[in-house]
């Protein structure tokens, strides 16, 4: 996506760090950012600004006190830009830098502004978990974008042709396949821990690490400070021996030996698919069948619900 960024030059040092925290986005070519130093000397400002305000997919407006008073900033590319932004040609995603009057602005107050819930970046404790905060909403506009795109290029199946989710032929599952789907569902969960924690940290009051044991096991843990109980450890692991107790299988316990458990997943099969299901849930009524992803999800949930914590 091509970003067009809005902002004050009180702001460029703002600026120049929200850059850093965009190199992995701009390096994998997910975007491409525009801003007025990009403007070569003897070029016309003014067209070469509405004409790249024009051309973006995504409008970064960097919000301050010294945005909010300036006149160009407002009147010019915010107002275009929302212009852009109603008529669905782009998106606006306002980053709120510091603490100002912005929700006074009717039509920047209906947006969703980052960091989370519009708290400025300067009232952070640490800027980096802010910012780190903002490149991941924008990770997931690119990835929706991506996925809309995708769909809309997909071809359309005949008319003439009934359509079909998929074909499924019977088969059978042997030792190895088993061995396989097993070894793909616990990568699929830890992936899935990984990345998770990644974001509990970019929410304050909240802190979470992932400890990568070994092969066949990991661990995390997770402290949330307004809660009087509100530290939670998880021990996963793999099978690996004949005494393991399920497949994929976990305590609720730090660093826990691979013969304890306090639930688990076990690989099942019908004629056409593997699966997972769960066992030893002391939750409710378990899933009958579960992808390794539903599986992972339902994992997290137990997980930090034990911290007083909810996902919704």
């Amino acid at each position: 996506m091509r970003a067009f960024i809005s902002y004050s030059h009180h702001d460029k040092a703002a600026l120049d760090r929200l850059h850093v925290h965009l190199k992995n986005l701009t390096r994998a070519g997910h975007i491409e950012t525009w801003y007025d130093r990009d403007i070569l000397a003897g070029s016309v400002l003014d067209a070469d600004i509405t004409r790249e305000l024009d051309a973006a997919d995504l409008v970064l407006l960097l919000v301050s006190p010294d945005f909010i008073a300036s006149d160009y900033c407002v009147e010019r590319e915010m107002k275009r830009a929302l212009e852009r932004h109603a008529s669905g040609e782009a998106r606006v995603v306002p980053i709120i830098l510091e603490e100002c009057d912005w929700k006074a602005m009717g039509e920047l107050r209906q947006l969703k502004a980052v960091p989370t819930d519009g708290k400025a970046i300067s009232e952070w404790a640490n800027s980096n978990t802010a910012y780190l905060n903002v490149v991941q909403e924008l990770r997931r506009i690119i990835e929706a974008e991506s996925i809309s795109t995708a769909e809309k290029a997909a071809p359309k199946p005949d008319a003439l042709r009934p359509a079909m989710a998929r074909y499924r032929a019977k088969r059978q599952f042997d030792h190895i396949d088993r061995g396989d789907f097993r070894d793909a569902a616990f990568a699929t969960i830890k992936d899935y821990f990984q990345r998770a924690v990644i974001e509990i940290n970019s929410i304050d009051g909240l802190r979470s690490r992932f400890v990568d044991r070994n092969a066949t096991s990991f661990g995390a843990t997770i402290v949330n400070g307004g809660h009087r109980n509100g530290t939670a450890h998880i021990s996963v692991h793999c099978r690996n021996s004949q005494i393991a107790l399920g497949d994929i299988y976990y305590s609720f316990s730090e660093n826990s030996g691979a013969n304890t458990a306090n639930g688990g997943f076990n690989i099942s099969a019908d004629d056409y698919e593997q699966f997972l299901t769960q066992t030893m849930n002391v939750f409710g009524k378990a899933e009958e069948r579960l992808t390794p992803e539903r599986a992972a999800e339902v994992l997290w949930n137990e997980f930090i619900g034990n911290a007083g914590i909810a996902y919704d």
